[in-house]
């Protein structure tokens, strides 16, 4: 929390000499906005990122980095948000969402306070874009010599665009902030009684409530402000970044959800994935998904991609150490059947730990990097992440020979 490394160069730095020798591509670091601006706004502090990629670079590695804007929990880490944004919550917890219980998600802030100047003197995406400027401007370096060539820009739970979860599938914007729009929505479309949230409890019953005039009112506004939150970002974030690569992450819909429709429309997908497909063509962004091991969702997000002309990118949701699990990601990653020759552009593991660098397992793996780097089909990038404190990620694969990527 002080932005030091708590992991030894020395076994840093030999951790990735064995990925080097083994033909990964880059290395992935999330940047925490809870550690890098914890204590007071405006205050950021970048120095053990600037050790990190110091070791990085040293390796010629390539660096994508993670803009990251929600808090962290996990069994051996836990990064909160800022300080002094738990500190603004405290008075006024509304800049959190909140479901129609009353319980109110912590772990990022409500997109109702985009333009809402109640962090100090800004509002949240005034906040984002200036600690987005300080690392712009602290490593412009690594940008002008595409040592940093990929930016994925936080944009909800997780970093992920969608609404948090919720597994009773409670839409999640009763917030005071949310619920001003919704109303003001509600008096454009010319019938005030719409301005209120539906109750869950309800709305699914078979009198299908979500299928009505009100309903789907409702589902629309909710889904196009979640694209709203993504654009009012990526205005700011793409210029800052370029010349490298702006992504967007989208994930896979959490279990606990009583079908897969209710767990999309209260993540805010209501109506489907090509909306914000089209959403980033039109804003020069890209697109990476979690969860790579094939089902229907991570087929329909990686199609609403490639439809819309963009870049796609993926990562696994949970650790492979077989060949049986790294040829189902080989399946999404490089479909063989593909009509267009398609590929996802790069391939970001999770995680590094030391069952990887078994023998046997580091076998597998480096056999899992050539197939994605093979000649014969489009070839994908390959980045790692580790799981030392989370600030060293991953690792990523890029793939050579025919590449897939929009004009």
């Amino acid at each position: 929390m002080q932005c030091e490394l708590v992991y030894s160069p020395d076994d840093l730095m030999s951790q990735l000499t064995t990925l080097e020798s083994i033909g990964v591509d880059g290395i992935t670091v999330n940047i925490w906005w809870g550690i890098v601006e914890a204590n007071k706004p405006r205050d950021y502090n970048w120095e053990g990122y600037k050790q990190l990629f110091s070791i990085i670079r040293q390796l010629g590695f390539k660096i994508q980095v993670l803009m990251s804007f929600h808090e962290c929990v996990v069994d051996d880490a836990h990064i909160p948000l800022p300080k002094w944004i738990k500190e603004i919550g405290q008075n006024n917890p509304d800049i959190y969402f909140k479901d129609s219980v009353g319980r109110r998600n912590t772990e990022t802030l409500s997109w109702g306070i985009d333009e809402e100047r109640v962090l100090g003197d800004r509002t949240a995406v005034e906040v984002y874009t200036d600690y987005m400027r300080s690392f712009r401007d602290e490593f412009d370096e690594l940008f002008q010599d595409l040592s940093i060539f990929k930016v994925e820009v936080g944009l909800g739970a997780c970093g992920e665009l969608r609404y948090p979860p919720s597994f009773s599938g409670e839409f999640q914007c009763y917030d005071k902030y949310l619920r001003k729009s919704l109303e003001k929505a509600a008096e454009t479309a010319q019938d005030s009684s719409w301005g209120t949230p539906p109750d869950c409890s309800t709305f699914y019953c078979d009198d299908h409530d979500y299928d009505s005039p009100r309903g789907t009112f409702f589902l629309k506004w909710y889904s196009q402000y979640l694209i709203d939150h993504g654009v009012r970002v990526l205005k700011m974030a793409v210029p800052l970044f370029e010349p490298a690569q702006t992504y967007v992450k989208l994930s896979s819909m959490h279990s606990g959800y009583a079908t897969d429709n209710q767990a999309e429309r209260a993540a805010g997908f209501y109506d489907g994935y090509d909306p914000i497909g089209t959403m980033l063509r039109w804003h020069d962004a890209h697109l990476n998904f979690t969860c790579v091991e094939p089902d229907e969702f991570v087929c329909k997000v990686e199609e609403a991609g490639w439809v819309s002309g963009i870049a796609v990118s993926g990562q696994n949701a949970f650790p492979c150490y077989d060949r049986q699990g790294y040829g189902k990601i080989l399946e999404v990653a490089k479909p063989r059947n593909d009509p267009f020759d398609r590929c996802i552009y790069s391939f970001t593991y999770r995680g590094l730990d030391q069952t990887l660098l078994e023998q046997h397992n580091l076998r597998e793996f480096e056999l899992f990097v050539k197939k994605m780097h093979g000649t014969q089909s489009p070839s994908v990038m390959i980045c790692v992440v580790t799981l030392c404190a989370y600030a060293l990620s991953s690792v990523f694969i890029r793939p050579c020979g025919k590449m897939w990527f929009p004009n």
